[in-house]
């Protein structure tokens, strides 16, 4: 599943806040707009309504200024309108008929109302008041009103919004360019990055040198790590293949002479007399490939082992039956020393019968000319179930420890693979154990540890 580039994210996280603040802030200038036009307006119609009263007096009803004619031609932008009534209703000047929508209740002595009207289907805006004064003789209170088209309102609050938001959208549009050229140049190092990533080879894990933002070091360093791991593991297996061929090249040349010697038997006797030498080695050499082909699949797959009951009491019973051969064979006794308590772990079978086999083996193969006894026991200890598999033989000297549990190790050079107890080390790893060598005696003990089921 892929996400939005890294780009076009910081771009959004940026200009996203930065839109819905400019739209908060439109809506808000065009409020206040129409706020300031009602405000502006009214008072344009009050002072209006003042020079007509006082040109209309001036002149006892007959006529009004020039410059009051030419307020009332464009004021704020647009013509107004007025009309002029006695304290008896008769009609003085101006337009024959106010607009007086229904409802609103008459003028008091010196009030000012403002209101909505329609006038011949057009919304108008309405001044109404009430002056005390004399005209031509007659005095007392005279009604006032003075109009506007709405319109002239709604373009001005238009062109007052319009230059908010050309100035906003100008001021986005930049912001928005700046940001992108921004983020490109922020991202430059990361691409660079990815271009010294790019160009090298499948086999060049050199750490990466190259200089990279704060915010990025984490991932180099993590990057420089997976390669050291990778490095680390390539060479190791590199370092198997190599000993791998070099251990299985006398046994598959010792199965070539034997075979060879038993093509070239004079006699069906000494045919059959070679062929034995020809199995030992051939079982030899089959031997040590199973044993190389289970350490490498343990080092090799990632993936957790099978999660199933396994009792160790069984498995060591089944691993000394399986010996009863060979150790008659060298005149050794095998004994079994079984827990009283459950011996129970969760693992792979197959891996643990293998590990504590393996033991066995190395115990029968290393222990010496003086070997009588193994001894195999299974307890339980803390959490933990322990087999222990010693022997009296000739032991491992201290100085040789690191030397016999190392892949194809062998204190004293002989027969053997040299990989038992490196693939009994890494099934105990493998299920959250580990292995033990004590040598301060005579003879040697391995001890595995395996976390105990719950």
């Amino acid at each position: 599943m892929t996400s939005a580039s890294l780009r076009v994210r910081l771009t959004l996280i940026i200009l996203v806040p930065l839109l819905a603040i400019s739209v908060a802030i439109g809506i808000w200038q065009v409020r206040d707009a129409r706020t300031k036009a009602s405000e502006l307006f009214d008072r344009s119609l009050l002072s209006t309504a003042l020079a007509v009263s006082a040109d209309v007096a001036r002149s006892n009803g007959d006529a009004i200024s020039i410059e009051t004619r030419d307020q009332l031609a464009d004021t704020s932008g647009g013509p107004v309108f007025y009309h002029v009534y006695a304290p008896d209703g008769v009609f003085v000047t101006g337009y024959a008929t106010p607009p007086v929508p229904a409802g609103i209740k008459p003028a008091t002595d010196e009030e000012t109302t403002f209101y909505n009207a329609i006038y011949y289907g057009r919304d108008v805006r309405v001044l109404k008041f009430r002056d005390v004064t004399t005209i031509d003789g007659l005095s007392g209170v005279f009604t006032y009103t003075v109009w506007q088209d709405v319109d002239v309102r709604d373009a001005f609050v238009r062109d007052l919004s319009m230059r908010s938001f050309v100035v906003m959208a100008a001021l986005i549009g930049t912001v928005a360019l700046v940001v992108w050229f921004g983020v490109n140049y922020g991202l430059r190092p990361l691409l660079d990055l990815e271009d010294a990533i790019s160009s090298r080879s499948s086999s060049d894990l050199r750490p990466i040198r190259r200089k990279v933002p704060a915010e990025t070091r984490g991932l180099v360093r993590r990057l420089n790590s997976l390669f050291a791991q990778v490095r680390t593991a390539m060479e190791a297996q590199n370092e198997f293949i190599s000993n791998a061929a070099h251990q299985l090249r006398n046994p598959i040349a010792g199965v070539l002479a034997m075979a060879e010697a038993v093509s070239s038997a004079p006699t069906a006797e000494a045919a059959k007399a070679r062929s034995g030498d020809l199995l030992s080695s051939a079982r030899r050499a089959s031997d040590l490939a199973n044993k190389l082909l289970t350490l490498e699949r343990l080092r090799a797959d990632p993936a957790e082992p099978p999660e199933q009951p396994v009792d160790l009491n069984q498995i060591v019973t089944e691993v000394i039956a399986s010996h009863d051969a060979a150790s008659s064979a060298r005149d050794v006794s095998f004994k079994a020393r079984l827990s009283e308590k459950p011996a129970v772990i969760v693992a792979d079978e197959v891996m643990v019968r293998e590990a504590i086999s393996n033991l066995a083996d190395n115990a029968l193969q290393h222990g010496g000319a003086d070997l009588s006894l193994v001894d195999i026991s299974v307890s339980r200890e803390n959490g933990a179930v322990r087999v222990d598999v010693a022997d009296d033989g000739a032991g491992v000297a201290k100085k040789d420890v690191p030397v016999v549990l190392s892949r194809f190790g062998q204190a004293v050079p002989g027969g053997g693979s040299g990989l038992g107890l490196s693939i009994a080390e890494a099934v105990a790893e493998r299920h959250g154990g580990r292995l033990d060598l004590e040598a301060s005696g005579p003879g040697l003990t391995v001890t595995l540890r395996f976390p105990a089921r719950r």
